[in-house]
C-alpha cells in the first residue's frame, strides 16, 4: 500500500497565494504546506511511495520533489492531470488509476487532519471492505460539506454535498483507504462518472459505484479536529491547527 495525494486543483478562492502555487503549497506552519502534512503522516504509518497527482502550477511541486523525498523519506511519484483547470477532481483520481492497483491511502491536496485519521483507517481493514472512508461523525454540518448517508453494514448509501444536513450520519474529510481489489471497479466508476459531467467530484465516482451495488464503507474518526482548505477563513483555521500536528 502506497500513499496518494490529489495536489491538482488551482484553489482559486486562496488567490493570491494560489497566483504561484497550487492549493497544496500554500503554508499553513511555517513553511509546512498541507502537503507537508500529509507526507508527515504517510511516513508516521510507514508508507515509502506516495503518488501525488499534479495540474495547476504543478512545475512547483515537481521543484520540491527532491526536498520533500529526503525530509520524508519517501519515493514520491508525480502523475500529471492535463486538464486539472477544466475539471473536475473525478478525472483526477481516474489519472491515478494505476496507482489504485497497488492499494492507496487517498488524501486531499487540501486537508489539514492529524496522523489519528490514517491510523484508524488502517485499524478498521480487516473485515473484507474494499473502499473506507473517514467520516467525521461529530461535527455540524451545513451545505458545503461533503455528506454522507450510511446504513448499518450496508455501508454508504449516499454521498453529496446536495443534501439536507440534519438527514446526514456525517461528513466525509477526503481521506480514503482503496484496497487493490477495488482499483478496476473504483477506475471504471470514476471514467463514467466524468463523461456523464467533467464537473463532478470523485465522490460522485463513490456515488455511482454504490449505485451498482458495490459496498462502500466508513471509519469514524471520532474527536477530531481538521478542516479542508477551500477560502481564506479556512486557511486561517488551518494555521490555527497545523501547529498541533
Amino acid at each position: 500500500m502506497i500513499g496518494l495525494v490529489l495536489a491538482a486543483g488551482a484553489g482559486r478562492r486562496l488567490r493570491p497565494y494560489t497566483d504561484t502555487l497550487p492549493k497544496a503549497l500554500v503554508p499553513v506552519d511555517g513553511d509546512k504546506t498541507v502537503l507537508d502534512l500529509t507526507l508527515a503522516n504517510f511516513a508516521e504509518i510507514g508508507l515509502t511511495e506516495v503518488a501525488i497527482v499534479v495540474g495547476y502550477r504543478k512545475e512547483a511541486v515537481y521543484d520540491r520533489k527532491e526536498e520533500l523525498e529526503a525530509k520524508y523519506g519517501l519515493k514520491l511519484t508525480l502523475v500529471d492531470n492535463d486538464k486539472a483547470e477544466e475539471w473536475n477532481n473525478a478525472y483526477s483520481l481516474w489519472c491515478a488509476r494505476e496507482v489504485l492497483k497497488r492499494g492507496v491511502i487517498l488524501a486531499n491536496g487540501d486537508t489539514v487532519h492529524p496522523v489519528s485519521v490514517e491510523r484508524t483507517l488502517l485499524d478498521a481493514r480487516g473485515k473484507g471492505q474494499k473502499i473506507i472512508l473517514a467520516l467525521d461523525t461529530v461535527k455540524n454540518l451545513a451545505d458545503e460539506e461533503m455528506k454522507v448517508i450510511t446504513d448499518g453494514d450496508k455501508g454508504v448509501q449516499r454521498i453529496t454535498k446536495l443534501m439536507d444536513p440534519a438527514t446526514a450520519t456525517g461528513e466525509y474529510i477526503g481521506v480514503t483507504l482503496i484496497e487493490a481489489e477495488a482499483a478496476e471497479e473504483l477506475a471504471d466508476a470514476l471514467k463514467a462518472t466524468f463523461e456523464r459531467d467533467p464537473d463532478l467530484y470523485y465522490e460522485d465516482g463513490y456515488q455511482e459505484l454504490v449505485n451498482r451495488g458495490f459496498t462502500v464503507d466508513v471509519a469514524p474518526i471520532g474527536e477530531v479536529t481538521w478542516v479542508e482548505i477551500d477560502n481564506h477563513d479556512d486557511l486561517a483555521k488551518g494555521r490555527e491547527i497545523a501547529c498541533r500536528y
